[in-house]
This record gives structure tokens, sequence and C-alpha cells, in this order.
């Protein structure tokens, strides 16, 4: 692998799972038997609440948002991407989008990074197979060496969102593929989104401007969640006196299972268009993906 020395900055390979540096001697710490890039961290991030991956781990695979979400990242690997061979995902929380990569993509490299050890507890149970590591994204120790790396809502979780940019344009070969998955529309802001430490909600012009300058040249940049907009709207609403302490993120995602179903089902259709080609102006999330040249 090709890495980039976090003390000194010297480039050199390594196939090691902690890359020991020739110039200077760095290496990452331990936790738990994974490589620690930012151990001063991995127990405090900042930007998420730790305790929240409990609840990813439970309600992802069945709640609709989370499924949805997987169909219309793996669709965009299989049309802008379909030949990987390594792919990295910044900010894997609990691992269930490497789950789904893996199991549309056996044979890839699968490499998932987390700032919060916790979350790579959860995600070494579901990924034996793949290189997990905690690191900042504000300072990814790898150089020109992924196929393809993700970040799906996690750049607004960060104030330094135009740095993570950069250090994945940096990781990425060339001719690798960004995708990357945020929420979207400022007016749509909510308690929820103090919950979950959002830093902002993303306006499409905001999200082009940062990837653009960061290197990239955008392939796909298209609104999602956009049928269900006037529902997840009214929920905002409704919600907007309630303060942060008041906030239930488990009866958030858990939904009655007809409605989940049913939401289910218009995302699918939704996706189904998106993958004709249609970009929706306006939804509650955002999807781009982008090259660097």
């Amino acid at each position: 692998m090709s890495s980039r020395c976090l003390g000194c900055g010297t480039k050199f390979d390594s196939e090691a799972d902690r890359p020991h540096c020739p110039a200077c001697r760095w290496e990452p710490e331990e936790i738990g038997g994974i490589a620690a890039y930012a151990p001063q961290f991995a127990n405090q991030g900042g930007g998420f609440e730790a305790s929240y991956f409990k609840v990813l781990s439970e309600l992802e695979a069945t709640n609709f948002w989370f499924r949805s979400r997987n169909d219309l990242i793996l669709w965009a690997l299989r049309k802008y991407h379909p030949k990987f061979c390594s792919f990295l995902e910044i900010g894997c929380g609990t691992g269930f989008v490497l789950s789904g990569v893996t199991g549309k993509y056996p044979e890839a490299e699968i490499f998932g990074s987390e700032i919060f050890i916790e979350g790579l507890r959860f995600a070494s149970e579901r990924l034996p197979n793949a290189r997990l590591m905690q690191m900042d994204a504000r300072a990814i120790p790898f150089a020109e060496e992924f196929d393809a790396i993700g970040a799906f809502d996690v750049l607004e979780h960060i104030e330094e969102d135009e740095t993570v940019l950069q250090q994945m344009h940096a990781a990425l070969k060339p001719k690798g593929t960004l995708l990357v998955t945020v929420p979207q529309h400022p007016w749509l802001w909510s308690p929820l989104d103090d919950y979950a430490h959002h830093c902002r909600r993303y306006t499409a012009s905001e999200l082009n401007r940062k990837v653009t300058a960061a290197g990239f040249t955008i392939l796909r940049n298209t609104s999602f969640v956009s049928f269900l907009l006037p529902a997840m709207l009214a929920s905002r609403l409704m919600s907007r006196n309630k303060s942060v302490d008041e906030i239930d993120v488990r009866t958030e995602m858990q939904l009655p299972s007809l409605l989940n179903n049913a939401f289910r089902w218009i995302l699918r259709a939704e996706n189904a268009l998106i993958g004709t080609g249609l970009d929706f102006p306006l939804g509650g999330s955002r999807l781009l993906v982008a090259r660097k040249m």
C-alpha cells in the first residue's frame, strides 16, 4: 500500500496493518487490534454521539432510508466505477454500507475508517475480512492508493470539510472515483441536525464548489429522498420546538412496519428514475459522484 507518514509526510510502500515510516519511525498506535491513526479522538472524536452506534447497528438493516441509500450507493459504484479493486469508506460507522459493497464485490479489497473506535467494534463484526482503521478524515495516511472512496453522510459533521475533500483527492489513484452523500437544504434544519452534531446542511452549489475546488471533476449530482420531501418537511416542522434532549433517535428511526415498507417502495421507484439519468433538484439528501482527473 502507498502510505503517507502522519509524522513527517514521507510517502512509502507498506503492506502492514500498522505501517512503519522508514524516515522518522512513526507508526500508528493500536486499540483493540485496530490501527489507530488519531488515538486522541478515538473515544471522543466530536461531531457525533458514540452511543448512537448501538442504535444504528440494530435498526439500519430494516430502516427504509438506510436501505434505499445503500441501493443508490451500489448503483453509483456499478455505473461510474464498476471494476474497482480497492474501496475506502470514510466514516464507516457500523459497517452497514461496506457490508453491502462486500456482498456485491467480494473480490475487491475493502477498507473502512472511523474516528470512533466504538463504531469499528460493530463494523468488525459485520466485516471480518475488511481492513478497518481508526482515523481522522482530515489526515488520511495514504497517497494515490484507492480506486474509489466514499463518504456517506460524513462531511456535514466536520467543520473542515474542504480539508477532508482534499485529503480524499490525495488518497485516490488517478482516475479514481469519489462518492459522497450529504443532507441538503438549510431550510430543513431542525433539532435533529443539532442532535446529530451537523455543522451544515448543504446546498447543491456549495457542494459543487467545494468538490471542484478540491480538484475533482463532477460526474453526477442529484437530490434523493425527493418523493418523501413533503413528509420530511412536515416532520421537521413538527419537531422544531423540541429541545435536543427531547430527541429520541430510536423512535425517529423505528417506524411502523407498514409505513416503513411504503416509504421503502417509494424510494425504490425514485432510485429507478435516478438510474435512468433523471436528476432531482430537491430532496432531503444529495448524491455526488466525481472523478480525480
